[in-house]
């Protein structure tokens, strides 16, 4: 990591209260994913306030903001911020907590919101600084596959864009590091379900049976080979098991049990081969006790790879507008899944990671979330001047 020495922009103090404000008003009302109406109404609502944009629905719960520089050509660039909540009842005490009960903001997509808010604030300001075309999508449904990037990529909002950009505030980074990493950021995360379909009986006669429990525990214990022998090491990958269903009595061995899991890998090649390696298993396990079996596979989001070349022209843009407010760090890949991935298949871009608290912060996730909100205006900042930066790129 190497600290960086410019003198730092800032945001105008009325607009840093305000970007908190929204923060704050969407934190109060959370919507969760595809349900956003609220939420993609009041969004609405504020941008209609801002001169010289352009706004449009791609779908019911998302909003396009579209602003032309007419400061002369330029490249077209999209930045992007979800909006969605999820389904946990929110613990923190905040005076601003969650009013819409078992459901929270508890991944910072509030905050991408208001920093997004923000950077169109300041950029609709000044259209006569800036080249090209800046398009800025208030996306729905990151949490809940098949995830609202592909919709809103499927609606055209890609269409012409020469690079991309997203950010996502982490409590585990402490305030001030900015992670930009070229290449393998975040994984993708595929889905699988397996049905053991044994025979029942009395659990004190289990040689009259074909017990889906003993088999299903073989099969848990035999799909870690998949990962530990049957790839690569140096290509990172997960295989976790996380749920195991069946029976109903103690006394009553069952006639099925289900599983379900994921797989994160990062790598094409491998993603592709996971399925098929995981199926071997499955069958011969089952067969060997004679028993059947259903394996059902589904690929979720797609891995978030980063472009070198922008994130080395926003490495720039941080030491310009961060100064020694901002700490570059390289970091390393990370095995959740981000549908950001979705733009990335129309243009190249960048993931960035904005540390928005510390060791003392609760996890993403978890019913005590909340961020840091001075990392709100290194958000705004980041986004105003990848905005400026990539539109005069090329």
């Amino acid at each position: 990591m190497t600290q960086t020495q410019t003198p730092p922009n800032t945001v105008p103090a009325e607009l840093k209260q305000q970007v908190t404000a929204w923060r704050r008003y969407l934190h109060q009302h959370p919507e969760l994913s595809f349900q956003e109406h609220q939420t993609a109404d009041y969004v609405e609502g504020e941008l209609k306030k801002l001169p010289h944009l352009t706004l449009s629905r791609p779908t019911p719960t998302s909003i396009l903001a579209v602003l032309k520089g007419t400061a002369g050509a330029g490249r077209t660039v999209l930045l992007r911020a979800d909006m969605d909540a999820l389904p946990i009842q929110e613990d923190t005490g905040l005076e601003f907590a969650s009013q819409n009960p078992g459901v929270m903001h508890a991944c910072g997509h509030d905050g991408h919101t208001a920093m997004l808010l923000g950077a169109a604030t300041l950029l609709s300001a000044s259209p006569e600084t800036l080249r090209g075309e800046v398009r800025f999508i208030f996306q729905h449904a990151e949490e809940l596959f098949p995830g609202g990037a592909q919709q809103v990529v499927d609606a055209g909002i890609m269409d012409g864009v020469d690079a991309v950009v997203g950010t996502h505030l982490m409590t585990p980074i402490p305030t001030g590091v900015i992670v930009l990493r070229d290449g393998p950021l975040l994984a993708a995360s595929d889905v699988f379900n397996i049905r053991i379909e044994g025979k029942g009986g009395h659990a004190a006669s289990p040689h009259e049976t074909i017990d889906p429990v003993v088999i299903a525990a073989q099969i848990v214990l035999a799909l870690q080979s998949v990962v530990s022998r049957q790839r690569d090491p140096l290509d990172p990958a997960v295989l976790s098991v996380t749920q195991i269903n069946g029976g109903s009595a103690h006394n009553i061995i069952p006639g099925s049990v289900t599983m379900t899991g994921t797989v994160r890998t990062f790598d094409a090649e491998l993603r592709e081969k996971m399925p098929e390696r995981m199926e071997k298993l499955i069958k011969g396990i089952t067969e060997g006790y004679g028993a059947n079996y259903t394996f059902d596979y589904e690929k979720g989001y797609r891995a978030v790879i980063n472009d070198p070349e922008i994130t080395e022209m926003l490495r720039e843009v941080t030491r310009q507008t961060l100064g020694a407010e901002a700490t570059l760090s390289e970091g390393r890949p990370i095995m959740g899944g981000e549908d950001f991935s979705a733009y990335l298949t129309k243009a190249p871009g960048t993931f960035i990671a904005i540390g928005a608290g510390g060791p003392d912060y609760a996890p993403h996730h978890h019913s005590k979330f909340t961020v840091d909100e001075r990392a709100l205006e290194h958000g705004v900042l980041l986004y105003v001047g990848a905005a400026r930066r990539l539109t005069q790129a090329g």
